[in-house]
């Protein structure tokens, strides 16, 4: 009987397996879309088009770029995680998706168990920036200020939570400084407090600040990631003006609900990789500030893990209430 029931077991398997290999072959048979959980037209949604508009040309099947703007991102991470993992629901997911695994007590899904990942796309850094006729012009006169003032030197972000806040607290955690954070409600709403005098730095993307700095109305003083950013290849890192080790980098990648086909995962991975290579890509990616960069869908897993794992640290240590 055990043996009539192994046999049986094994025939079911194997049905399944073929089943799958025949849906992953077939694949893809209709339009694929993206979910993204910004505003549209944004950065999201503009890397989501950059990367799809080409790897439709390889899947010989079209892209659709959906916003499912709210909360963090975690509103359209909800949406991909609940849907059917046969590779037609992806979601374009940006540095926000590990910073929610440590902001929020109740996610509707796990960050990285619910998801399969495809690859990244692109890093890029924040800027520290000041009005062009700040005082500040260093990071270290800013730190040694902030030493001497505890809780008087103000920073502005994008919000509370957002990965801008949580590079601060870091900053100010490495540092052995105490920052006043100030959050307003998205990077133009700072820039604009920037710029009145409202605030004497903010942290922000540089998409966000560029066209300023370029302007003459404001000048960055640090790059978060560990290498100088090519865009202002004159500013020096965080970790160059005595904060060792800092590394704050945003990054945006592509995501498929856990249990999707690993021969789905290849076949998207693939497509990807070749549309990072193409040079009207690349430099669409590059003008919007970042360092492109694929990866196999384990060096992702791995990277929002960590991510997560950081940013959880960084919660619990600066105290910020959970959401």
């Amino acid at each position: 009987m055990t043996t009539l029931l192994s046999k049986k077991c094994l025939v079911a398997l194997a049905l399944c397996s073929a089943a799958v290999l025949a849906m992953a072959q077939a694949y893809p048979e209709r339009p694929i879309k993206i979910m993204q959980g910004f505003a549209p037209g944004g950065n999201a949604d503009a890397i989501a088009r950059a990367v799809s508009g080409e790897m439709g040309k390889g899947l010989a099947q079209s892209f659709v770029v959906e916003a499912q703007a709210g909360a963090g991102g975690t509103i359209a991470a909800t949406t991909v995680s609940k849907a059917k993992p046969d590779g037609y629901t992806l979601l374009l997911a940006t540095g926000g998706h590990a910073v929610a695994g440590a902001l929020y007590n109740n996610l509707a899904y796990r960050t990285v168990q619910d998801f399969e990942m495809v690859s990244t796309i692109t890093y890029f850094p924040f800027l520290i920036v000041v009005a062009a006729d700040s005082k500040m012009n260093s990071l270290s006169a800013i730190l040694a200020n902030a030493k001497a003032n505890p809780d008087k030197v103000g920073y502005g972000t994008a919000g509370i939570g957002s990965t801008h806040h949580l590079a601060g607290e870091l900053l100010a955690s490495m540092s052995k400084t105490q920052l006043l954070h100030v959050p307003y409600r998205g990077d133009s709403a700072a820039l604009t407090a920037l710029l009145a005098g409202d605030i004497p730095m903010i942290i922000a993307p540089p998409t966000a600040v560029l066209a300023n700095i370029k302007a003459g109305k404001l000048r960055a003083i640090a790059t978060t990631s560990p290498q100088r950013w090519a865009g202002l290849p004159d500013v020096p890192t965080v970790a160059e003006q005595g904060v060792l080790g800092y590394d704050v980098r945003s990054w945006a990648g592509l995501m498929a609900p856990a249990g999707t086909p690993r021969a789905v995962i290849d076949r998207l991975n693939a497509e990807l990789q070749k549309a990072l290579l193409v040079p009207a890509v690349k430099t669409r990616l590059e003008d919007m500030g970042g360092e492109v960069r694929g990866s196999s869908p384990e060096e992702m897993k791995t990277m929002v893990a960590n991510q997560t794992q950081k940013w959880i640290q960084v919660v619990g240590e600066a105290k910020i209430p959970k959401q």
